[in-house]
């Protein structure tokens, strides 16, 4: 197996995250590409690597590594030299986020994605009556958890005095987990994301380091690359 880190990055996915925290880390580090198949599932060769296929997926020595919140959480405390630490007073908001973020909050708007695609899926002349049935499957099992969810983001968010989930001067691995979801939001909530949230997105894709993993990581849906940068 390759010395040193890897990161097999899948497009579009929770890898970028990993590919953001790498470049604020600033290790030394490898990044394999690989790109959605036409169902938008991951390609058979990332089995290569772990045996459930997924991505983000590292590789540091001998050692694997999947799962996002596992593979942050590793990064911040093997390399991170103390950063990326939340201040004592953060520590259990941080704690609590860092799992948030994919056990609750991925996972609702995974759900709303997945019910979304399923009218696509089906014969087109029943495709109309099951838009139907999946737009209110969508909002009577999960709009009201996930503007919960909304709220209750923003209003920690308002009570931050540096942006940052917990509270410290950088981000920490709350910040780094809560990306994709945050990103992925309008998904459910369209326009109405607010203020605070959409403030914080924003703080984090405009982080030189950000900038870089976009640079590397190659076209994301819920990025752009800034004029600055280029």
């Amino acid at each position: 197996m390759s010395s040193g880190i890897v990161l097999h990055h899948l497009e579009n996915s929770r890898s970028q995250r990993v590919l953001w925290l790498l470049e604020e880390l600033q290790v030394p580090y490898t990044i394999k590409h690989y790109k959605r198949l036409p169902t938008q599932l991951a390609p058979l060769e990332l089995k290569k690597i772990h045996p459930l296929g997924k991505s983000p997926v590292i590789t540091d020595g001998d050692l694997v590594i999947a799962e996002s919140g596992a593979i942050v959480e590793y990064l911040i405390g093997k390399y991170g030299k103390g950063r990326f630490q939340p201040p004592e007073q953060g520590n259990v908001k941080n704690l609590y986020y860092t799992h948030y973020a994919e056990g609750t909050l991925q996972n609702l708007l995974s759900n709303w994605r997945i019910y979304g695609m399923i009218p696509e899926r089906v014969p087109w002349p029943i495709r109309w009556l099951i838009r139907i049935v999946m737009t209110k499957t969508q909002q009577a099992l999960l709009l009201g958890t996930i503007e919960a969810s909304t709220e209750m983001v923003e209003k920690d968010l308002e009570q931050s005095p540096t942006g940052w989930i917990a509270g410290g001067a950088e981000p920490t691995s709350a910040d780094f987990m809560l990306l994709f979801p945050l990103e992925a939001l309008p998904r459910a909530m369209g326009t109405r994301i607010p203020p605070k949230i959409k403030a914080w997105v924003n703080s984090a894709h405009s982080r030189d380091a950000f900038q870089r993993a976009l640079e590397k990581g190659g076209e994301y849906v819920y990025a752009k690359r800034s004029e600055a940068s280029t």
